[in-house]
């Protein structure tokens, strides 16, 4: 029986990958650098929200009904949702990160063409082209 041929490489063409200047790389590592931290300090910032609020909740809950628990549960569990979004990105941004260092950072992961610059000036994590992000959405 015929091994079923692997649909991302099939009837890709090789592409070159063209090679950035130093000085390009550094810039696009200094802001990806920048990204980061911004994402880490909201991160920080968030937890220790969640923290105060958590102490607030704590101090403030005799008396509370079954529907003022309810809505303080839904509240935390909305603050922990963000934080872990938050995480997520500082994860995309770390790994565009690894991605320049090994020299695959503007170059989709599929099918290995290169991602527009329009679209790592809007999402300078991006790991796939708009058409292999516009599959993968539709799946």
């Amino acid at each position: 029986m015929a091994k079923p041929a692997d649909t991302r490489t099939a009837g890709r063409k090789p592409v070159a990958k063209a090679t950035r200047s130093t000085a390009e790389t550094e810039k696009i590592r200094a802001a990806l650098a920048a990204r980061r931290d911004e994402l880490r300090a909201e991160y920080d910032q968030t937890l220790s929200e969640i923290t105060e609020l958590q102490r607030e909740r704590l101090t403030d809950s005799a008396g509370d009904d079954q529907a003022d628990t309810g809505t303080k549960t839904l509240e935390r569990e909305q603050e922990i949702s963000l934080a872990n979004s938050i995480l997520e990105r500082i994860t995309q941004v770390e790994r565009a990160l690894e991605r320049l260092d090994e020299g695959g950072y503007g170059w989709c992961e599929r099918c290995g063409n290169p991602i527009p610059v329009e679209r790592l000036a809007a999402f300078p994590s991006a790991t796939l082209c708009v058409t292999c992000k516009q599959l993968e959405e539709r799946r």
